[in-house]
């Protein structure tokens, strides 16, 4: 079960979750990472419920790659709309 943070608790944590609201589209896990974001950091947002992680299948050329693609929560972005980082 998913531990649900009624803040976000750090900078870093608000920096992703502002990424994340501000793509329109599922940002890809390569995206965040190449933003300087920490599989870590990825990690502690899901579990906390502030955003979803789900993986697909994409074709690249003449092969099929497994992404996976990150979006914020209704939680998430409530959590960063109320500012409240400790």
């Amino acid at each position: 079960m998913a531990r649900k943070l009624s803040r976000i608790r750090t900078a870093k944590h608000r920096r992703v979750l502002a990424l994340l609201a501000s793509s329109a589209d599922r940002s890809t896990e390569a995206m965040l990472l190449a933003h300087g974001f920490s599989i870590q950091l990825l990690v502690e947002v899901v579990r906390a419920g502030l955003a979803i992680a789900s993986s697909e299948r994409v074709r690249a050329g003449n092969r099929e790659i497994e992404v996976a693609r990150v979006r914020i929560t209704a939680a998430g972005r409530e959590a960063l709309v109320a500012k409240r980082v400790r």
